[in-house]
C-alpha cells in the first residue's frame, strides 16, 4: 500500500500534473460577502441612530422574518408563490425561447412578429391585469398570465438577438461539411447562441420574481404578495421588509439555478469566456 508521499513522487516522474485545492469558489465569494455584510451594518446603524418608524433595523427584520416562520405563516404563501412562479418562468422559457429561436432563423417570422413583441415590450404589464382579471378571474391563471407578460417578451427578444449573432464563419464551417438546414440548427447556431440565450434567461428570472409579486398583489391576494399587502395595510414596515428579504432571497436563488444550467450548457466554451460570466 503506498503512501502519500509515493503517490506524490510517482506523479512527479510520471508527469502526470499535481491536484491542487481550487480556491476559486472562496475568493469569488470575497467580494459578494463583504458587500452584503457592509449593506447589513449600514442598515443596522441606520436603524438604530435614526430611529425611523418605516425603517426598523436588521436585527428586528431579521426576528420578525424568523417568528412569521416559527408561526407557520411564511411556507404556504411561499409554496403558493413558488407554484406560480415555476409554472410561468416555465411557459416562458419553453415558449419565448422557441418563439426567439424561429424569428432569429427565419426573416418571415421575425417580420411578423416584431413589431408585436416590441411594443409589448415597452408596454407596462400591469395594463393588462384587468383584462387577466376578467378572463380568468382571481385564480392562479391570471397571476401566472402576468408573470408570462413580464418575462417572455424580453426572452423572445434576447433569443433572436442571440441566434442572429452567430459568427458567420462558424455557419460556413458546417456548410462545409456538407450540414444540412436541421443539423447546421442544432449543432451548430443552438450552440453557438446559448450563452446570450441563457443572459437573456438570468434577466427574465428576475422580472418573473417582480411579476409574481405584483400579480399577487393586485389580482389575488395570495402568496407572498397577500404578505406584503397586509402587513403595508398595518403599516407594519418590519413585517413588509421581512418579506422583501424573502422575495429577494426567492430571486437570487431562481437566478443562481438559471446560471447553475448555463454553466452546464456551455462548458465548452474557453475558461476566460467562463469567467466573464
Amino acid at each position: 500500500m503506498t503512501t502519500r508521499a509515493e503517490t506524490a513522487l510517482a506523479r512527479v516522474s510520471t508527469g502526470q500534473p499535481r491536484k491542487r485545492f481550487n480556491l476559486r469558489w472562496i475568493t469569488g465569494m470575497g467580494p459578494t460577502a463583504a458587500a452584503l455584510i457592509a449593506g447589513a451594518v449600514v442598515w443596522e446603524l441606520i436603524g438604530q441612530v435614526a430611529g425611523f418608524r418605516f425603517f426598523p433595523p436588521l436585527s428586528d427584520v431579521v426576528a420578525r422574518l424568523v417568528e412569521m416562520t416559527l408561526a407557520g405563516e411564511i411556507l404556504p404563501p411561499l409554496t403558493n408563490s413558488l407554484t406560480n412562479l415555476a409554472i410561468g418562468f416555465g411557459f416562458t422559457i419553453v415558449v419565448g425561447v422557441g418563439v426567439g429561436l424561429l424569428m432569429g432563423a427565419y426573416r418571415r417570422v421575425e417580420t411578423a412578429l416584431d413589431i408585436y413583441v416590441y411594443a409589448m415590450l415597452t408596454a407596462p404589464s400591469l395594463v393588462f391585469a384587468p383584462i387577466l382579471f376578467s378572463i380568468f378571474g382571481l385564480g392562479r391563471a391570471a397571476i401566472v398570465g402576468v408573470i408570462i407578460l413580464y418575462t417572455i417578451f424580453i426572452v423572445i427578444i434576447s433569443t433572436t438577438s442571440a441566434v442572429k449573432t452567430v459568427p458567420r464563419p462558424l455557419i460556413e464551417m458546417g456548410r462545409s461539411y456538407c450540414a444540412n438546414d436541421r443539423q447546421l440548427f442544432l449543432r451548430v447556431i443552438i450552440p453557438a447562441a446559448t450563452p446570450m440565450i441563457m443572459a437573456g434567461l438570468r434577466i427574465g428570472a428576475g422580472r418573473a420574481v417582480k411579476g409574481m409579486i405584483n400579480g399577487e398583489m393586485f389580482i389575488a391576494a395570495v402568496g407572498l404578495g397577500e404578505l406584503v399587502t397586509r402587513a403595508g395595510n398595518r403599516f407594519d414596515a418590519t413585517s413588509v421588509l421581512a418579506v422583501l428579504i424573502l422575495i429577494i432571497l426567492v430571486a437570487f436563488f431562481v437566478v443562481r439555478i438559471v446560471q447553475l444550467v448555463d454553466m452546464r450548457l456551455t462548458r465548452w466554451l474557453p475558461e476566460t469566456q467562463r469567467r466573464k460570466k
